[in-house]
């Protein structure tokens, strides 16, 4: 089986009024942390919050009315699975969602709230969609892949025909890889409009499934731990879109998880959007790989913002670590009155604010009359983070990090 730009502009058609038309906006400040031309299209601004609705949907209008009654049956982790649910709902068609058992509870929830049923089963997404596909032959139900399908590709693939009308001096295209579905289908459009355009896949060093399949090494044995970016988290590459996709793909390349933990904290602090960490995946590729994007206009899909708050929550408190902005000092002395307050007027005397203090007079490490404290502290930078540390010094409370 193939996959055409016609296949894809006919795709485009069917799509028109029944989804949104993201923005694809050129991002000033991205640009100038990166050193490349940023440009990035807000999939995340989808009614599902994300670019799963294109395949889905694509999909779903060309089913005919016996298979529509029958209904519709997948896996997913999360995004197609509302992308379905949600447009299936519209059409009158039945939906069961078959989702792995980690998937973040706010995806379970979405995905139910749109009237899917949803069954929950295995560690991961291979695990989940061979359940779904026992389901569907006892059900006689229709599978619909949320990659391995050339209709499913033929709806991601409008991305690229959006992105390149809203802007076509792009010259690289970094592009996630999960299944494969979303770069089979953009690599598709962007060479038949562009043959010059580069496509850069981006795998989580964690799933390596395509950089695996190329090497002809065993990708089940190389995926690892837990990734923030769990949706493109899939041990086996789709052989269809492996075929489709393989011979457009300029170079893969594997992302470590602190690049997809900042390229999130970033589309929060610097676009004010929220994105997933698989959404979030292409500025990563930027971030981790900085001389192969420098000075070229590279086109990022947003593809998703379906993140659990208290994760996102944790990415950003995490990121203010990584920055020297949120720091837990260690400091000894003698336990005597005022101590605590003579340290405290250090440090807020300096613009800096204490989060947390801990007290610890037990310490075998510390002198019997003395007292060890740990004061968490909010700074603007690491070098205001010095310029206490280098007070507290001088004050006779020389700090140490934890």
């Amino acid at each position: 089986m193939t996959l055409t730009i016609d296949d894809i502009r006919a795709a485009a058609d069917r799509l028109k009024g029944h989804i949104e038309r993201t923005p694809c906006r050129y991002s000033r400040t991205l640009s100038e942390i990166t050193g490349a031309e940023v440009w990035v299209k807000f999939e995340n601004l989808q009614f599902t919050a994300a670019y799963k609705e294109r395949g889905a949907l694509n999909k779903l209008l060309q089913l005919g009315d016996n298979v529509k009654k029958r209904g519709v049956i997948c896996a997913s982790a999360g995004n197609h699975s509302q992308a379905l649910a949600y447009h299936a709902a519209r059409l009158g068609i039945p939906v069961t969602i078959v989702m792995p058992r980690t998937t973040p509870f706010m995806k379970v929830q979405q995905t139910r709230a749109h009237g899917a049923e949803v069954v929950l089963d295995g560690d991961g997404y291979d695990d989940a969609s061979a359940h779904a596909q026992k389901v569907c032959a006892e059900r006689d139900l229709v599978f619909v892949h949320p990659f391995n399908d050339v209709d499913v590709m033929a709806g991601q693939g409008t991305v690229a025909l959006e992105m390149l009308e809203d802007a076509p001096d792009l010259e690289v295209l970094p592009v996630p890889i999960g299944g494969g579905g979303l770069i089979a289908g953009v690599a598709t459009a962007a060479k038949s409009i562009k043959p010059d355009i580069e496509i850069v896949g981006l795998e989580p060093a964690m799933y390596p499934s395509f950089t695996a399949k190329m090497r002809g090494m065993n990708a089940s044995a190389q995926v690892g731990a837990s990734t923030i970016a769990e949706g493109i988290a899939v041990k086996t590459i789709g052989d269809l879109t492996y075929a489709i996709a393989r011979p457009l793909i300029d170079d893969v390349l594997l992302l470590e998880e602190p690049y997809l933990e900042r390229a999130v904290a970033l589309y929060c602090n610097v676009e004010k959007t929220v994105a997933e960490g698989a959404g979030a995946a292409s500025l990563a590729g930027l971030l981790a790989y900085p001389e192969k994007f420098r000075g070229k206009k590279c086109g990022l899909i947003l593809t998703g913002g379906n993140i659990d708050t208290r994760l996102l929550a944790s990415v950003l408190t995490r990121e203010l670590v990584r920055d020297n902005r949120l720091v837990s000092l260690r400091i000894i002395g003698d336990d005597r009155p005022g101590l605590l307050a003579t340290v405290s007027a250090v440090i807020g005397g300096h613009g800096a604010n204490i989060i947390e203090v801990a007290h610890n007079r037990l310490a075998l490490d510390v002198p019997a009359k003395g007292a060890e404290f740990d004061i968490m502290i909010e700074t603007r930078d690491s070098q205001h983070t010095q310029e206490i540390m280098d007070a507290l010094r001088a004050n006779g409370y020389p700090p140490r990090t934890v």
